[in-house]
């Protein structure tokens, strides 16, 4: 472990600095796509001012014999698409893999300083990012690149949870973590072929009335909320960023929809989308409810410096609830510098 002296010095003779502080941008959708077809390349343009960040995958559900077509597809479009404010990434191959170092080079020497996080999967310990810190600071240094990339890690062993505390703060360049649900539950041994959400048995039952024989109301239960929670809090403990992995039922909007509310109403900032329809889902969900904002805008106004309490609609308000409010005014006007949509609809306009 470098001394924090150290920490925040190049890995490598002629690297960038590494950021002091992850740059908080509106990221409320991760929008995966397969950067070997053509005909999803070809519509990127119309596509990027529709997200927040948008992802060339390059592991899982990219066939092995597609691998070295989705890494020239990810070069091709680091190099010519025109993003405008939307973020890059790319999603290299697990560490242990035959294609991770090759994804590597390509993402930071042969891309040209086009992708702005590289996310790598199954990261089970801070050995794991202090690998690809050294190593991308080396490329780095080989490209001339003068802007560092970031780090985004997923957490999908029960191992990575463990460690998740040291794994957000083993490097200035960790930008986020996601969960991956659907490794996660089966490195756990979890009794689900979902892809993220809810089980139908995994519940709670009321307890049984006078009449042993009357049904009892049940609820599904979140199989997710303990590990989502905890990944939120090493996040925010270290300064970056938490986000909700895939909703795989695409044709199932409502229960996606309830998914994300539940991360954003937990302190995500974004979830991935694996289909176009799920982007205004995110989107919707991501971005704060024009009440909520109108609620904050009163309270902060009535507080003023934002000491003391107060009664505000039957409701006490008081130091904690002014910063609450601040986190939705802060995301909202960052979303409306962005989206003239939103910035008409949360009254920030000119």
């Amino acid at each position: 472990m470098r001394p924090p002296k150290d920490f925040f010095l190049p890995l490598a003779l002629g690297a960038p600095e590494p950021l002091r502080e992850v740059p908080v941008r509106p990221s409320r959708m991760i929008h995966f796509f397969p950067a070997s077809n053509e005909k999803v390349v070809s519509k990127l343009p119309d596509l990027a001012p529709k997200v927040d960040i948008l992802l060339a995958n390059l592991e899982d559900g990219v066939p092995a014999g597609d691998k070295e077509a989705a890494r020239a597809g990810m070069v091709h479009v680091a190099r010519t698409l025109d993003k405008g404010e939307t973020q890059l990434w790319t999603r290299v191959n697990s560490l242990d893999s035959p294609w991770c170092l090759d994804d590597m080079v390509a993402a930071v020497v042969e891309a040209e300083g086009g992708i702005d996080v590289i996310m790598v999967p199954k990261v089970e310990g801070p050995e794991d990012i202090h690998y690809v810190d050294r190593l991308v600071a080396q490329l780095e240094a080989r490209a001339g690149l003068d802007r560092p990339i970031g780090i985004h890690a997923i957490l999908e062993t029960a191992r990575g949870v463990a460690n998740v505390e040291e794994i957000c703060g083993a490097s200035p360049r960790m930008q986020g973590l996601s969960l991956g649900p659907a490794d996660l539950a089966a490195n756990r041994r979890m009794k689900t072929t979902r892809v993220g959400g809810g089980h139908p048995g995994y519940l709670v039952r009321a307890d049984p009335g006078e009449d042993a024989d009357a049904p009892r109301l049940t609820a599904q239960q979140d199989l997710w909320h303990y590990t989502l929670a905890r990944m939120v809090d090493a996040c925010v403990a270290h300064g970056i960023l938490a986000f909700y992995g895939p909703f795989g039922d695409i044709a199932d909007g409502v229960a996606c929809e309830d998914q994300f509310r539940n991360a954003y109403l937990l302190g995500c900032v974004g979830a991935w989308s694996l289909h176009p329809s799920q982007i205004d889902i995110a989107k919707r969900v991501f971005s704060p409810d024009l009440a909520e904002v109108e609620h904050a805008r009163r309270v902060i106004e009535a507080m003023g410096d934002g000491t003391g309490a107060l009664m505000l609609d039957g409701k006490m308000e008081d130091d904690a609830s002014v910063k609450q409010c601040h986190v939705v005014m802060g995301l909202a006007r960052q979303l409306s510098e962005r989206d003239p949509e939103l910035a008409a609809l949360y009254g920030f306009t000119a």
